[in-house]
């Protein structure tokens, strides 16, 4: 026998021959002993403990033994078969994988590697790999990761155990093992029988998915009523009762019981099962998984069934109070609630439901009830908490997406321009906002005090940095679009907040490769650029390709000709660019895990790539005075903000800083053409200092305020500001001062974005109320 294992650093694998470091209290055959310990005892394993407290079974050297065989006949094994353990040890099914691929003579690969890793299924196969055994959980993992579509030629055997498998996937795998000529086994067992009690040979698994089958080699299964008498009549339920080699020692709860021999012959699994009339058990419930309530005994993984048959994930626990259920995603809690009270005939007050996002587990994969029952003991002693406004808040900012309680800003995909109009909401509503409120459930957030805005508090906490950086810039590009003031940078500053904002608020789904909902935030820019693009095709009557295209900023089309859209929005043309690179690398695997393992180093990686684009392809790429608009040309800017999301330690702080000093102070100095390019990087520069040293700012409360207005503005005052002095001021251009135009033309370009800002606000709450109301009346109907 020998035991491989695939390192996560090193891809070769690697054969050990020593013992494996179990994480049980193991006793080798020949090896000492506990004085007070009996010859026979070889293993003491502790159960799950999904449904209350562990405990430790006393496994003899002959239970091992005989589950090891009894294992290896019915799934066949011989010296030729691998097995891919990726099943703890301490956990009797994955001990039991071990040892029956021991006992027969063949080899064992530890993959070293989850199961969702993109090269799990290759490394299998390059490995040899035979045989894959898991959990249910282990499975739906596999689902996910698209593992039936890869090619495994060596796979014959596929095993699952460890609690019930959906039936979809158990038609899915068997069909799919039957179509490369391999087999699919559903199994059954306990710790207490050493690992396998009970299977459904490959050939049985018809439209009967649910069966656990008939005993193994050299078992016997039978079923007895509350009694112990014996239950002959198919179709009838009873407690499962196993007999074999392979039923436990007994249990070792202190010391002293290290001591004692042999104590059973049967095993009472706890199980709730039936026998149909081919012979194959099927379990209906768990002995210790009901509750009286309202004078009904309800079993709970009966309500589970009637939940999955309408296709709602749930786990259900109860206890004389009622019956509590946790499903997976909002919208499923109302529709659980009511599938419970026609299932079990209580009382709609006796039946709660709760979402969640996923189901605490066990080393094994089980859903962990007994950490639900604790949340559920806790949850009634706390005082209920409402966070209905704030709910209201987040529908109201992500419309038309649907919000649950169990969302945050982040898992949402919120961007800088969401992340901005929600804190207007939650200020309004009083909500005392900590900082990282972005990654906290809504449910979490809303059981924050109610703050009091005072100037007192505002200049305590002060406002994000990134927040009156964005003010700061808009008002800089209004300012020098209109005067024409050396005053350059707010578009620098821009494009730095906008690599500052995917790596606070969209990395963490770039890392793992949800792109769509990192590329989401370019929604809400989109729609109403293109609005615009619109406007001008229609005035102009034709269509402007290079704007349609986001391309206009390559220097190729001239807004003279209408074939895109004036030059200022270039900046939107880039944005969409440097997202679209950002969603090209997260989505090679390699690069996302590399980023995962090392973020930073990572980000100066791509730092390094982004200043060598804009210093070499403008020696290759001839578009004159165009260039500024080009993506190469401010990339490097966008991936500054992003190295500064990433800088959380002094020297990652300190290496940056040196690295921004040395590139822009470069560009300030030595390729200047005019003193404005020297105040834009400077510019950018205080405003990247900014971000990495000073997460906030203190500002008095009105000035605080008018900031928050601002940048809350900042993309509609960026659209607009153009129109009020070209068309709205255009008759008063030979008529006011100089000094006054300018002045007017400023404040009217900033006063049309904020008017606009509320007007989209308003539309959009009046939608989302509407959404609100609608579903509240098809609900009721």
């Amino acid at each position: 026998m020998e035991l491989a294992y695939h390192g996560q650093r090193n891809r070769e694998a690697s054969v050990f021959r020593s013992s494996y470091p179990f994480s049980a209290i193991y006793w080798q055959p020949s090896g000492p002993r506990c004085c007070n310990c009996v010859a026979d005892l070889a293993l003491l394993l502790m159960t799950s403990g999904s449904s209350g407290a562990a405990k430790a079974v006393r496994l003899s050297y002959a239970n091992l033994d005989a589950n090891s065989r009894s294992i290896a006949a019915y799934l066949e094994l011989s010296s030729t078969d691998r097995a891919a353990l990726v099943l703890p040890l301490h956990y009797s099914y994955g001990l039991s994988v071990l040892n029956s691929h021991l006992i027969a003579g063949g080899s064992v690969f530890f993959p070293g590697i989850s199961v969702m890793d993109g090269d799990f299924a290759r490394i299998i196969d390059e490995s040899g790999c035979t045989n894959l055994s898991g959990v249910p959980y282990s499975f739906e993992l596999l689902e996910r990761s698209n593992f039936r579509t890869s090619q495994s030629k060596a796979l014959r055997v596929m095993t699952v155990a460890g609690g019930k498998l959906n039936a979809d996937l158990i038609r899915l795998y068997r069909d799919h093992m039957r179509t490369k000529g391999g087999r699919f086994f559903v199994m059954y067992g306990q710790t207490e029988a050493t690992a396998r009690i009970g299977f459904v040979p490959p050939e049985s698994l018809s439209d009967k998915e649910e069966r656990i089958g008939t005993a193994i080699p050299g078992g016997s299964l039978t079923l007895v009523d509350d009694e112990g008498a014996p239950i002959t009549q198919s179709g009838t339920a009873g407690e499962l009762v196993y007999r074999g080699p392979n039923v436990m020692m007994g249990y070792g709860m202190q010391r002293s019981d290290l001591s004692r021999g042999a104590e059973l012959e049967a095993l009472n699994t706890g199980d709730i099962a039936v026998q149909d009339e081919h012979g194959f058990f099927r379990i209906v419930g768990r002995k210790n998984r009901f509750a009286k309530i309202a004078g009904l005994r309800i079993g709970f993984d009966i309500m589970e069934q009637a939940l999955l048959r309408e296709g709602i994930a749930a786990a259900v626990i109860g206890d004389d109070a009622g019956l509590q259920a946790y499903v997976i995603g909002e919208d499923s809690v109302e529709r659980a609630q009511r599938i419970l009270a026609q299932a079990s005939r209580l009382p709609a007050n006796l039946i709660s439901a709760t979402a969640r996002d996923n189901f605490p587990r066990l080393a094994s994969g089980k859903i962990d009830y007994a950490c639900l029952q604790d949340e559920t003991r806790k949850r009634r002693a706390e005082p209920r908490v409402v966070s209905g406004n704030v709910f209201d808040a987040y529908a109201r900012v992500f419309y038309p997406l649907a919000v649950s309680r169990k969302d945050s800003f982040v898992s949402l995909g919120g961007d800088s321009l969401r992340f901005l109009q929600l804190v207007m909401e939650l200020e309004q509503l009083g909500v005392d906002v900590p900082d990282g409120w972005e990654r906290m459930t809504i449910a979490e957030l809303g059981t924050h005090h109610p703050a009091v805005f005072s100037s007192k508090r505002d200049g305590a906490r002060g406002l994000p940095t990134h927040l009156v950086l964005r003010a700061i810039a808009i008002l800089l590009v209004v300012i020098q679009h209109e005067t024409l003031w050396p005053v350059p940078g707010g578009s620098g500053v821009m494009m730095l907040l906008v690599g500052f904002s995917l790596a606070r608020f969209q990395s963490t789904h770039l890392l793992a490769g949800r792109l769509s909902l990192a590329l989401r935030s370019a929604i809400n820019v989109l729609i109403p650029y293109f609005l615009i693009v619109a406007a001008y095709a229609v005035i102009w009557q034709t269509i402007p390709w290079a704007s349609i295209t986001l391309t206009g900023n390559f220097g190729y089309a001239e807004p003279e000709r209408h074939e895109m859209i004036p030059y200022l929005y270039w900046f939107i043309e880039a944005y969409v660019q440097a997202l679209i690179a950002f969603a090209l690398l997260f989505a090679i695997p390699a690069v996302r895990r590399f980023a995962q393992t090392r973020p930073f180093t990572f980000s100066i990686g791509l730092l390094g790539f982004a200043i060598v684009a804009r210093f070499s392809l403008p020696l290759f790429i001839e578009i004159g005075g165009r260039q500024i608009f080009a993506i190469y040309w401010v990339f490097h800017l966008c991936v500054f903000g992003w190295c500064a999301g990433f800088a959380d330690s002094p020297a990652k702080k300190l290496v940056l800083t040196a690295l921004v000093a040395l590139v822009l102070g470069y560009l300030a100095f030595w390729e200047t053409v005019w003193i404005g390019t020297t105040v834009k990087h400077l510019t950018i520069f205080a405003a990247l200092l900014a971000l990495v040293y000073m997460p906030r700012i203190r500002l008095p409360a009105d000035t605080g305020r008018f900031v928050t207005l601002i940048a809350t503005s900042a993309f509609p005052i960026y659209l607009l500001h153009r129109f009020v002095p070209e068309l709205l001021m255009a008759p008063a251009a030979g008529i006011l001062p100089v000094a006054a135009f300018h002045l007017m033309a400023i404040a009217g370009g900033v006063v049309a974005g904020i008017a606009a800002n509320y007007a989209v606000a308003g539309l959009r709450n009046l939608l989302s109320r509407y959404s609100i109301e609608r579903r509240t009346e098809l609900r009721s109907a």
